[in-house]
C-alpha cells in the first residue's frame, strides 16, 4: 500500500496514522510490530509462549523519537584500518608475492651457479683472520665453529672458466675419508674438521659436515637459492690400526697443502692403498706384545720375575681365547669376557699353591692390557667438545666392556671363594718403592702398548718415553709425596696430552700414536680388580667404591689428556690464531 503524497500526522484524513518513529504502523520495519508482538502473522508460525516485549523495553540500537531511520549501508564489511583513504591510488607491487622457495627474480639461472659463496647479514659480517702458516686443523676448526654466512671465502676463488670436480665425487672422497678416521678411533671433531678441510680444498664452501658414532653425513648447497645435495655414509666396522690412521693424515697433508695438486682420482688411488695396506706387526707379535704388556703391568705393582711370565701367559691365553670368538662372529663384550678370565685364573692358581707371590699382581697385569683406555679417551673429548650423541655411545661402549671384564674377573673369583681361595686383597695394597724397576716396566708397558695399537716404528719410541715420563711424574705425587692418586693421574695424563699433541703438530698428524700408548701406566687396573674381589667376597660397599675410584681414575686420565692438548693448541698458535678460533659460549644454567 502506498500513503497518499499529501498526507501527514497531523492530518488524518489526508493519509495513514505513523508510529512514533516515523514508520507506519502494521509495517515491517515498525518496532512496535515484531514478529514476537504478532505471532499469527508471522509466516513460519512462531509460538506464542514468548514474553511480549513491554511498551518501555527499547532496543539501543533504535534511533531516538523524531530521527529519521538511517539507510541500510551498501557494504555489509567494515572498512580495514589498512585501507587507503578515498583519493588515493594503490601502487602496484614490484614483484609479485609468491612461494618461499621459488628463487626471486633477481636470480636468473646464470646468477645462482655464479653467486657469492655466503651472503651478508643484517648486522654485518665479523672480520676473520685465519693465518696461513698455521696447521690446517686449527684453520678447519675455527672454520666449523663459524656459522656459514661468517665464514670468510677464499682468498683465491675459483675462476668462472675454470671447471672442479663433480660434487658427487667430492662428497664421497670426503664420506671415505672420514669413515677411516672415525672408525680408527679419532674424535668427532677432528673427523669434522678433516671432512671439511676436503670440501673446502676441491672448491665446495658452504658445506655442513655432522659425524655420530656410525654415521657419516655432509650437505653442499652451492647457493642460497639451489637445492642441497647431502651423502652419507655408516660406519659398520672398527679397527685399531694406527699406521693406517698415520697415512690418512699424510694424505690430508698433502690435500691441504698449497705446493701440492692432488687431484680427486689420485686421492683414490691413494685411499684405496691405504686400505690395502698390511698391518705392520703379524698376529704372533700381537700376542707376544699382549703377554709382555701384562707382565710388565705386574713388576710395575711389585712383581719379580716369576710373577712376569706368569701374568705373561695368563694374558696370552686370554688373547687367543679372544681371537677364538673373534674369529666365531661373537660380539665384542663376550671377547673381553673370556679373555679376562685366564689372568684369574692364574692368580687363584698361586693362592692355592700357596706359593710366595703376589696373585693380585698376576691379575692386575693381565686387566691393563684389556680396559678400553683409548675409547674412553675419545668418549670425554668428544664430550667435552659439544658432540654430545657421540660421547654418549662412546662411553657407554666402554661400560659394556668394562662390564665384560668385571663379569670375567667376578666369575673365576667367584669360584675360586667356594673352594676357599684364601684371596688377601689388602696385601696387595703395600707400595713398593722400585723406581729404577718401576719406570723400566712403564716403558716397556707403552712400547708393547703401541705394538698393540699397530703403530708404525716411528711412533713407538716417542710413545714409550712419553709413557716413562708420565709414570715419573705419577709416582712422585702419589708415592712419594703422598698425594691424591686421582690428582696425580690428571697431572701426569696432562703432560701426556700436552707433549703429545706438540708432537702432532710438528709431524702434522694425529695426537692419538702419541697419547694413548703413553696413558697405558695410568690405566686403573689395580682399582678394578680390588673392586671385583671385594663384591666376590660380599663386600658390596668395599667393593662398590674401589669401582668408583676405577671410574674417577678413567676420567682423570681422559680429561687431563683432552686439557694439555687443548693447552698446546692455545699456547702454541700462530699469531692471530687464537683470536679466530671460538667455540661455543653457554648460559649460566638456563
Amino acid at each position: 500500500m502506498v500513503a497518499e503524497p499529501d498526507g501527514s500526522k497531523d492530518d488524518p484524513e489526508g493519509g495513514r496514522e505513523h508510529g512514533p518513529t516515523g514508520v507506519p504502523e502494521g509495517s515491517p520495519t515498525d518496532p512496535d510490530n515484531s514478529p514476537e508482538d504478532t505471532p499469527e502473522d508471522s509466516p513460519e508460525g512462531t509460538p506464542e509462549d514468548r514474553k511480549p516485549l513491554s511498551d518501555e523495553a527499547r532496543s539501543a540500537f533504535v534511533p531516538p523519537v523524531g530521527v529519521e531511520q538511517p539507510a541500510p549501508p551498501e557494504e555489509e564489511h567494515p572498512t580495514s584500518e589498512f585501507a587507503l583513504p578515498p583519493g588515493l591510488t594503490a601502487e602496484p607491487p614490484a614483484e609479485q608475492e609468491g612461494s618461499a622457495f621459488v628463487p626471486p627474480a633477481a636470480y636468473s639461472a646464470a646468477s645462482a651457479q655464479h653467486s657469492p659463496p655466503a651472503f651478508t647479514p643484517a648486522y654485518g659480517v665479523p672480520l676473520v683472520r685465519l693465518p696461513q702458516n698455521a696447521p690446517w686443523q686449527d684453520r678447519m676448526r675455527t672454520m666449523l665453529r663459524l656459522p656459514v654466512g661468517e665464514r670468510p671465502v677464499p682468498e683465491a676463488p675459483r675462476k668462472e672458466d675454470e671447471s672442479g670436480p663433480s660434487v658427487p665425487r667430492v662428497l664421497d672422497l670426503t664420506l671415505r675419508i672420514g669413515e677411516l678416521l672415525l672408525a680408527g678411533g679419532e674424535g668427532a671433531e677432528d673427523v669434522e674438521a678433516a671432512m671439511f678441510a676436503i670440501s673446502r680444498s676441491y672448491g665446495l664452501d658452504r658445506v655442513e659436515p655432522t659425524v655420530t658414532f656410525t654415521l657419516l653425513s655432509v650437505t653442499y648447497q652451492p647457493s642460497l637459492v639451489d637445492d642441497p645435495i647431502t651423502a652419507n655414509r655408516t660406519v659398520r666396522r672398527r679397527g685399531t690400526d694406527y699406521t693406517r690412521l698415520a697415512a690418512v693424515y699424510t694424505l690430508l697433508a698433502d690435500i691441504n697443502a698449497r705446493a701440492h695438486e692432488v687431484t680427486p682420482e689420485e686421492a683414490y688411488g691413494r685411499l684405496a692403498e691405504i686400505r690395502r695396506n698390511r698391518h705392520p706387526y703379524p698376529g704372533w707379535v700381537l700376542t707376544a706384545a699382549a703377554g709382555v704388556l701384562a707382565g710388565a703391568a705386574s713388576v710395575l705393582l711389585g712383581g719379580g720375575p716369576t710373577v712376569f711370565f706368569v701374568a705373561a701367559l695368563g694374558a696370552v691365553l686370554g688373547d687367543r681365547l679372544a681371537w677364538l670368538f673373534a674369529g666365531r662372529g661373537m660380539p665384542e663384550f663376550y671377547q673381553f669376557l673370556v679373555a679376562a678370565m685366564p689372568p684369574a685364573a692364574m692368580g687363584v692358581l698361586l693362592t692355592m699353591l700357596h706359593a710366595d707371590l703376589r696373585p693380585s699382581a698376576v691379575i692386575t697385569g693381565g686387566l691393563f692390557a684389556l680396559i678400553p683406555g683409548r675409547a674412553l679417551v675419545a668418549a670425554v673429548q668428544d664430550g667435552l667438545t659439544g658432540f654430545y650423541i657421540t660421547a654418549s655411545a662412546r662411553l657407554l661402549e666402554v661400560a659394556y666392556f668394562f662390564v665384560a671384564i668385571v663379569v670375567g674377573v667376578l666369575s673365576v673369583l667367584y669360584i675360586a671363594v667356594q673352594f676357599d681361595a684364601q684371596l688377601n686383597p689388602e696385601g696387595a695394597l703395600r707400595a713398593v718403592e722400585r723406581p729404577v724397576t718401576q719406570i723400566l716396566a712403564s716403558m716397556v708397558l707403552c712400547a708393547t702398548f703401541a705394538i698393540l695399537l699397530q703403530q708404525s716404528r716411528a711412533t713407538v719410541l716417542f710413545a714409550t718415553l712419553n709413557g716413562g715420563v708420565a709414570w715419573v711424574i705419577y709416582a712422585s705425587i702419589a708415592v712419594t709425596a703422598e698425594g691424591s692418586t686421582v690428582m696425580a693421574t690428571a697431572v701426569a695424563a696432562g703432560l701426556v696430552g700436552l707433549f703429545g699433541q706438540l708432537i702432532a703438530r710438528y709431524e702434522h698428524t694425529s695426537s692419538l700414536p702419541y697419547v694413548t700408548a703413553a696413558i697405558g701406566p695410568l690405566l686403573p687396573g689395580s682399582a678394578t680388580y680390588f673392586g671385583v674381589l671385594a663384591i666376590a667376597q660380599n663386600n658390596l660397599d668395599q667393593g662398590f667404591a674401589s669401582l668408583a675410584k676405577a671410574a674417577a681414575l678413567a676420567l682423570a686420565i681422559a680429561i687431563g689428556v683432552n686439557l694439555g692438548g687443548e693447552l698446546a693448541r692455545l699456547f702454541m698458535q700462530a699469531p692471530g690464531a687464537a683470536a679466530a678460533r671460538r667455540a661455543a659460549k653457554r648460559t649460566r644454567g638456563f
